[in-house]
């Protein structure tokens, strides 16, 4: 059976992965030595750094029952050659001989550094905290033990390597990370930095190397808190290698709370940990910025030590040691101790205190820290340039709750120490729910199957051993009636009595829906069992559920079924849950179905007590349920206002990046602000790698980071319930990875993630933008361009500009740009004539032709522009007067080598960022908005190729108009800035833009499969919700909203329950067809009885689904080749050589998916392997390719299939090669 790319790479992931029950356990190593209390300050005894601190912690972790819990690790001491790592032997020598050393002499010697006292056993006790540091470190990374804590004094981070200082002798977790590198081969270790003063001395010891990524948040106060050193601000980023791998974060006020901790910990420190890849986590724990401390003076509380601790466990695969570092609050050190160890252990996260505000001081230090670090983190580079908010009278930006220490303490922690439940994970599954089946097609992909094979995978991996499973039961009508109309409801359970004919008559009352006579049994069954979880979850049985249930549920209205759901199970279990509760307790719902949830939505858009959160593909409106409702404006209203958060995809095919991004950036900040107390999420796999109705690529791990993030809320209390997905395989794994998440399982490694989609960062800054005014967690103030300083965007931080760029090949081999060998070209901006690009040596410059400046681009920027390279073959652009003829235009533009389209929408951008795609495209975005009543500018193509360089200038208004052209460019030469330079590695080279289509070429054959207006009208139906309707499973003909009607109008026409107008169908070619005028009137009868609606029920899924063939459309993934492309005239014959269809890549030499560029007949490997025919392709201009494996050919330029018999030649010789005869049908 063939698969797809996507499931191959679903399945050799799983293959690797081990989610066997018996793993669950996580087991947490804790060393501890008493030994450790035998040194203090002789002349001092109220000195802070005493032998109680660590004793304290012991007593409060034996309280709490956790030592029994943990496996003990024995301590030792650390060898002189460990020591030795960082310190010098000097240094060591001197300490040692601090042993024989009498109280005046030791006094003495102390008072030469800085916060220090000395103590003949202090030696003694110095090594045996490094040694105890050392054995978790060999027992985590050797996988004995998950990870651990070292509750070990003196304190590390402040020493030196040839001084103490700040309490410090050696620095435990510097010597920890290089005996990890030595003796472990752990080549990325992540040091994460919380005690209230600056580990100065680990930044000082790493900060030249790219191993190690060094992240501190620390009281600062402008250089006036100690250590009072300028190397502690943002500005200190590393040295030479370590560029960029020294991150702090200063606070500049006292009183930072948890949600400065944990904002600057979303925003800052994930996205960079996600882009580095730890291999090992160590964590300077110091609990001197826990609430209470008199040194620290902030106001962190236990809980929020949880939720950082929590975070953390989703980075190198769980290995993760926290040593103890300060804290000087006795009571607020065992405490914030006590609560990383329970989440060490596994146990859930407590509920933080509201309000969560991070304060203003807080923002604007994150800001700065991310200003400083932009150029060497993708992940930081996305940010676009906000404008301080305009608060209304009486809101205070900066709010710090002042509560007392003993209020604050307390509340925090009867939360985090709260009894648990006996049982960790429910689950509810039953067979019958399979019974709700399509009786005309047994292909329909809401099969009956798709539970069946997840809880089959749930059985296979354990999973279900330690669930407890939950009993079934059916709704009650009354239960419906909390979402639904008596009179729907009555609609649907009418069906039970049905015959065939009368069902499918039914459900074409509906949009995407198939009737059979077990639906509203198994639709009862559905809701009735994920209530019986949410009463298991709120009533102390378990800590979270999961939901095996079918049907779907998130499309239903409160009138209508719609999309494969008859009954909204998340939004009934939201109010099934208040009802429980006796009052209107706090409801997340999030949901990662593919498609909008439009009926849960509608439900909640005016109720502040649910937060509705949907990540979806919209594709400008055009993917279903294809309503303006799923946009990002769309904010609720009335007392919901702010609480109906969409973050609509376009343009882009999304996967682990886009998803990891919008949880960081939105997701889990307005989460933690809201505070919920239960979270459902609406788990649709449809955007899982190979589902055939998404199209998108998110992989089970990532399911599993999204489930690990949404766990830290509610106190644990999350319920994942199924919703769509369609690929058998995918939801299958996907989900029980989210289960294994839910179990405690630690969330895998998600690999190296590509740049996010320029589009899809642009719709979070679009989301955040309008979202800023209700949620303060929003409100950062990156203040410059994005563009400033990228000139390595995309770079590691060890990988700096030069005048000749050193990058990565895909072979890891480091080469020089020079060395690329990219075909010179050069290009103009868009409205600024002066201003152009060219490319030499491997590199693009903006050149300004007045002289003034003069900036690089390297060949992995090259891409993010929209050039599309037509030929190899230089050659005059017309203008659109010169040419007459749409096969003249056609003959004139596959000729040229360069053309360039931005879309008017892109212009009003700042942001210049790279974004993944499937062909050779790029973007140019200019840094400042036009003026939208100046008049057009023109844009101006050159090409420069083999010495040969021709120019001509084209007015904007002759371009084409349309998706991806230019459209009356607003702007001229005067208000036009210079776009800012970006430089990036060559590996990105496959990424990624797709926010600008190609040209929309024009030919003959192009205009024969046109439809006039008059040959293809569809009725527009009614929707009592005011969607405007494409067909989820494709019950009906793709339609499009009228753009006409403002947010406002349609906000109005849903109160008054008006029908909004709706536009003619697009795709007209199709319906048009002789194909669907030839049906016959049995086929009509036979089609009427399939549960598909009659209009497009022969489309295939793809362009049902919004995945559009036509070679207008912005985003191609149809199966279905175009029957001709613009670039079949760049097609060269065989060569006399004939063809090797078992050569190997030109690059790299593999043998696996090997593809032979027809212009040049040179062979490289795909996109799946090493992309070597994508950079092939960007170097010459080279678009069309044929594959070696299935011999079907490629377009970049087009970005689709191409079937056309220009090719059949070069497809036979290769199929005779490859199999010994001729293409059927060739002659």
């Amino acid at each position: 059976m063939d698969r797809s790319h996507g499931e191959e790479d679903v399945i050799l992931k799983l293959q690797q992965m081990n989610l066997n029950g018996d793993s669950l356990t996580t087991e947490t190593g804790l060393v501890y030595d008493e030994r450790m209390t035998e040194f203090f300050c002789i002349w001092d005894k109220s000195f802070p750094e005493c032998p109680e601190r660590v004793t304290y912690v012991m007593e409060k972790i034996r309280q709490y029952g956790l030592l029994e819990r943990c496996v003990q690790v024995q301590a030792r001491a650390a060898t002189e050659d460990e020591l030795l790592l960082v310190h010098s032997q000097e240094y060591m020598e001197l300490m040692k001989s601090t042993q024989y050393m009498s109280e005046p002499e030791l006094k003495s010697l102390a008072d030469t550094y800085d916060s220090i006292f000395l103590h003949p056993k202090f030696y003694e006790c110095a090594c045996l905290a490094v040694g105890s540091v050392l054995q978790l470190v060999d027992k985590v990374v050797s996988a004995e033990i998950q990870n651990g804590l070292a509750v070990v004094r003196p304190p590390g981070h402040h020493a030196y390597w040839e001084k103490m200082n700040g309490y410090s002798m050696f620095n435990n977790l510097a010597i920890a990370a290089n005996y990890a590198k030595q003796n472990h081969g752990v080549e990325r270790i992540l040091i994460v930095d919380w005690d209230v003063h600056h580990g100065q001395s680990l930044q000082y010891i790493f900060e030249d190397d790219s191993s190690i990524l060094y992240f501190s948040i620390h009281r600062y106060e402008h250089g006036e808190f100690w250590p009072h050193l300028p190397e502690s601000d943002s500005q200190a980023v590393g040295i030479g290698r370590g560029e960029g791998y020294n991150i702090n974060i200063p606070w500049n006020k006292i009183g930072m709370g948890d949600a400065d901790y944990i904002t600057a910990f979303l925003q800052v420190l994930m996205p960079v940990a996600y882009e580095f890849r730890p291999q090992l986590v160590l964590v300077a724990a110091g609990y001197d910025s826990a609430v209470g401390d008199i040194k620290g003076e902030m106001q962190a509380s236990p809980s929020c030590f949880a939720i950082l601790t929590h975070l953390l466990m989703s980075l190198a695969g769980g290995k993760v040691i926290l040593s103890l570092e300060g804290g000087y609050n006795l009571q607020a050190l065992a405490e914030g101790v006590s609560a990383s160890l329970k989440i060490l252990l596994g146990d859930p996260c407590p509920r933080l205190a509201v309000p969560f505000t991070p304060c203003q001081s807080a923002l604007e230090s994150i800001c700065a820290t991310i200003m400083a670090h932009r150029p060497y983190w993708k992940g930081l580079q996305n940010f676009s340039a906000d404008k301080p908010v305009e608060l209304e009278d009486g809101e205070a930006a900066s709010a710090i709750t002042k509560k007392e220490f003993a209020e604050v303490l307390q509340e925090s922690v009867a939360e985090v120490f709260r009894k648990l439940p006996s049982e960790r994970t429910a689950l509810v599954y039953d067979e019958r729910m399979k019974e709700h089946y399509n009786m005309w097609d047994s292909q329909h992909p809401e099969l009956p199957q798709r539970i069946s094979c997840i809880y089959a995978q749930h059985e296979s991996q354990q999973l279900t051993e330690h669930c407890l499973r939950i009993p079934v039961r059916s709704a009650t009508e009354e239960e419906l009636q909390m979402c639904h109309s008596l009179k729907y409801i009555q609609t649907i359970k009418s069906t039970v009595d049905m015959k065939a004919r009368d069902l499918h008559r039914q459900s074409d009352e509906y949009i995407s829906i198939y009737l059979s006579p077990k639906t509203y049994d198994c639709a009862l069954l559905a809701t009735g069992s994920t209530f019986n979880v949410v009463e298991a979850i709120l009533t102390g049985k378990a800590q979270n559920g999961v939901a095996i249930v079918r049907p779907p549920g998130h499309h239903a209205e409160k009138n209508m079924a719609c999309g494969f759901c008859f009954f909204n199970t998340v939004a009934l279990s939201a109010r099934y849950a208040q009802k429980l509760m006796g009052y209107k307790m706090k409801v997340m719902i999030l949901d990662w179905d593919i498609h909008h949830g439009n009926g849960t939505q509608h439900i909640f858009e005016d109720d502040p007590s649910v937060l509705y959160v949907s990540l979806h593909r919209y594709d400008h409106g055009l993917f279903f349920p294809s309503s303006e409702d799923a946009n990002y404006d769309m904010v609720g209203r009335g007392e919901g206002e702010g609480f109906n958060i969409n973050i609509p995809w376009s343009n882009g095919r999304m996967g682990n990046p886009e998803y990891i991004s919008a949880f960081l950036r939105v997701v889990m900040p307005v989460a933690y602000e809201f505070g919920p107390e239960l979270v459902l999420v609406s788990a649709g796999f449809d955007a899982a790698q190979g589902d055939p109705l998404g199209g998108y690529t998110v992989t089970p791990e990532a399911y599993a980071h999204m489930t690990h993030m949404l766990s830290s809320l509610a106190g644990g209390k999350v319920i994942v319930v199924l919703e769509g997905g369609y690929n058998l395989t995918s939801i299958s794994e996907s989900m029980s990875m989210c289960t294994w998440t839910l179990l405690g399982g630690t969330p895998p490694d998600l690999g190296r993630m590509k740049t996010p989609h320029l589009s899809a960062m642009q719709s979070i800054s679009n989301v955040i933008g309008v979202h800023r005014k209700y949620w303060s967690s929003l409100r950062l103030q990156v203040t410059e361009p994005v563009a400033e300083d990228t000139s390595i965007q995309g770079v590691t931080p060890a990988q700096k500009t030069s005048p000749s760029p050193e990058v990565k090949s895909a072979e890891g081999k480091h080469r020089s740009s020079s060395e690329l060998h990219m075909s010179p070209c050069t290009l103009s901006l868009p409205a600024s004539p002066e201003q152009t690009i060219k490319q030499t040596d491997g590199s693009l410059t903006f050149h300004d032709l007045s002289g003034s400046s003069e900036q690089v681009v390297d060949d992995d920027s090259f891409h993010q522009m929209n050039l599309t390279p037509k030929s190899v073959m230089p050659t005059e652009l017309q203008t659109s007067e010169q040419i007459s003829g749409d096969k003249e235009i056609s003959d004139k533009i596959i000729a040229s080598s360069v053309q360039i389209y931005v879309d008017q929408e892109h212009l009003q951008k700042s942001t210049v960022v790279q974004e993944p795609t499937e062909g050779i495209r790029a973007t140019v975005e200019l840094a400042k908005s036009l003026d939208n009543h100046k008049p057009a500018g023109q844009v101006t193509a050159r090409m420069q190729s083999v010495g040969q360089r021709t120019e001509e200038q084209v007015p904007t208004d002759q371009l084409p108009v349309g998706q991806g052209s230019v459209e009356q460019i607003p702007g001229s030469q005067e208000n036009v800035e210079q776009v800012t330079a970006h430089t990036v590695s060559v590996e990105r080279l496959s990424a990624e833009v797709e926010s600008i289509t190609i040209s929309e070429l024009k030919s003959k054959e192009a205009k024969a499969r046109e439809v006039s207006p008059n040959q293809s009208k569809t009725t527009p139906f009614c929707m009592s919700e005011s969607l405007s309707s494409v067909p989820v499973g494709g019950a009906r003909q793709k339609v499009k909203s009228n753009a006409s009607v403002s947010k406002e109008s349609r906000i109005k026409a849903k109160e008054e329950n008006e029908i909004l107008p709706v536009a003619e169908t697009e795709d007209k070619a199709v319906v048009s067809n002789p194909v669907f005028q030839e049906k016959t009137h049995q086929e009509e009868l036979l089609g009427e009885a399939t549960g598909w609606s009659n209009v497009l029920r022969s489309v295939p899924f793809c362009q049902l689904f919004g995945n559009d063939v036509s070679l207008e459309s912005g985003t191609l993934y149809a199966v279905t080749p175009l029957p001709w492309c613009p670039h079949l005239e760049t097609v060269h014959p065989v060569p006399s050589s004939g063809l090797n269809v078992l050569q190997t890549c030109s690059d790299c030499g593999t043998e696996r998916e090997n593809w032979v560029c027809l212009v040049c007949y040179q062979v490289y490997c795909g996109r799946y392997v090493n992309e070597h025919m994508l950079m092939h392709g960007l170097s010459t201009g080279h678009l069309l390719v044929l594959s070696y494996t299935d011999l079907s050919v490629w377009c970049y330029g087009c970005e689709s299939y191409v079937h056309n018999k220009v090719l059949f030649e070069v497809q036979n010789t290769a199929h005779r090669l490859k199999y010994g005869e001729h293409m059927a049908g060739f002659n």
